[in-house]
């Protein structure tokens, strides 16, 4: 897998590419890097070029000093394809990823294939979230980083009962990633996709790529009602639930999440 970075106007990102054929891009969520994704990886290599990012202010990317929106965040896809030479991809999106992958669908629809969508939502952050995230960034600026008591938190809204009874190696692998997070930086992009984000189902009308999203079961952070929201503003997208996993399917229980997104891309 070859790294490159990429300049864009949320500052450099580190992205990885490997395989040849029909893109797809991955983008993970919050907290998360291109590493979230490399179960996939490893799958849709052998006959498709995966491209892997770290996203604004995460990883290998250059760190945030301010917030940002959507459509820049759209925008950055548009630059990593440019810099590849890549005309149309297919996206795949968790969470934050899953968001600028329908922005992207709905603002640069020459650049898209289809789009798999997985724990995320269109709507703008309710009172409550906006006051438990507003407490975590809070908490986490005072302690320099993510560390206990907030390292439980971040578990509980990202892992559900099946991986924490299940899945002892991601739950570390989430664990690991969160504590290593650089919160001055990080702190940006979870202002702009939580308390800030937009409401955009009005928006998601335009989107005419074929679209599927997904919900976790188990899923506290985006609930399977709030999920299956963002899919109906969406016209014809399909709509998937996903018992015994959360807010992370592909890597809590990617063999399954794997199988989808090929039975998704194959169809027509």
């Amino acid at each position: 897998m070859r790294s490159i970075r990429v300049d864009t106007e949320l500052g450099g990102l580190r992205v990885r590419s490997t395989g040849t054929g029909e893109a797809i891009l991955f983008w993970p969520s919050l907290l998360m890097t291109g590493d979230m994704w490399a179960a996939q990886a490893d799958h849709f290599g052998a006959g498709r070029q995966v491209i892997l990012v770290d996203p604004p202010g995460h990883g290998g990317s250059e760190k945030l000093s301010a917030g940002f929106t959507f459509e820049q965040c759209a925008q950055t896809v548009v630059d990593i394809l440019d810099a590849l030479g890549i005309a149309r991809t297919h996206l795949v999106g968790n969470s934050w990823g899953g968001m600028i992958g329908a922005t992207f669908a709905a603002r640069h629809p020459d650049r898209i294939g289809r789009a798999v969508l997985m724990n995320c939502t269109a709507s703008a952050a309710g009172r409550r979230q906006k006051l438990e995230y507003g407490l975590l960034l809070w908490l986490a600026e005072r302690l320099g980083r993510i560390r206990q008591p907030l390292t439980r938190s971040v578990l509980n809204a990202f892992l559900g009962p099946t991986t924490f009874t299940t899945r002892p190696d991601v739950v570390d692998f989430v664990r690991a990633a969160a504590e290593s997070v650089d919160m001055a930086s990080v702190r940006w992009a979870v202002r702009s996709v939580v308390p800030e984000r937009p409401d955009q189902r009005a928006l998601l009308a335009s989107v005419s790529t074929p679209v599927l999203v997904v919900a976790g079961a188990e899923d506290s952070t985006f609930p399977v009602a709030e999920t299956a929201a963002m899919a109906d503003a969406i016209p014809g997208a399909r709509f998937r639930v996903l018992d015994g996993v959360a807010h992370l399917a592909g890597l809590e229980n990617p063999g399954l999440v794997n199988e989808l997104i090929q039975e998704f891309l194959s169809d027509g």
